[in-house]
């Protein structure tokens, strides 16, 4: 995007200033590959609500509707919350390739559907996942640039009272997501980034969130992962 002035016209640029226009003139124009944002928490950590929240502030990022066999619970809607299928057809979905990543948790199965992420990468958008530790390695191993981002609270009481406080589920399905939750949190390290999520705070936990995809999307290339 050469200066249209008189003193422009007359400018012949070299070889190598020509490559640095046309380079600009790509990046400008938003020619950008598509980039993977997993955001993983341990469960009760306030995952939800956080991309809840970034979809009401129209962040630009595509979500992806993942798919479960679990039961949906009273106020979840299939196919806003989740894609609830059965065991059946999530196993004929997996053996087809139709996941980026699976996993189970608490006997029932998750998954991040492939085809719906790998268009929107095609069209150079950036896409948010959330799958656990597990299904974020998955997906590492298959784009090396993704975004890892954890979600945690502020300290392991607080998580243990947030999951203890769910009347939902029986004493021994809380005490199981307790016990992964907190093995999850060991994987810290393998994250990018670490939010803490403090209680009464979603807008602070929500403003780094949003100030992460807005800083990588200005990347002009992925930074190298650190062995």
């Amino acid at each position: 995007m050469p200066d249209s002035s008189p003193e422009a016209d007359r400018w012949l640029p070299s070889a190598s200033a020509q490559a640095g226009l046309t380079a600009l003139r790509h990046h400008v124009a938003g020619h950008r590959r598509g980039r993977i944002f997993i955001l993983s928490a341990p469960s009760g950590a306030g995952k939800d609500s956080v991309i809840e929240r970034l979809k009401q502030d129209e962040v630009a990022i595509s979500y992806t509707l993942h798919t479960t066999t679990r039961q949906p619970r009273p106020d979840e809607v299939d196919g806003e919350h989740y894609r609830f299928i059965t065991l059946e057809q999530f196993r004929a979905d997996r053996d087809r390739g139709g996941f980026l990543e699976w996993a189970t948790y608490l006997d029932s199965y998750y998954g991040t559907p492939r085809a719906p992420v790998e268009q929107a990468l095609a069209r150079g958008e950036a896409v948010l996942a959330k799958p656990d530790v597990q299904g974020a390695m998955q997906i590492r191993a298959q784009f090396p640039d993704a975004v890892l981002i954890f979600l945690a609270p502020p300290d392991t009481g607080e998580l243990v009272a947030r999951l203890s406080g769910r009347g939902t589920e029986s004493q021994a399905e809380r005490q199981r997501r307790v016990e992964r939750s907190l093995a999850e949190i060991a994987h810290i390290p393998q994250y990018d980034y670490l939010v803490i999520n403090h209680h009464g705070r979603l807008d602070d936990t929500v403003a780094k969130v949003k100030a992460i995809i807005v800083a990588e999307q200005q990347r002009v290339y992925a930074a190298p992962r650190r062995p």
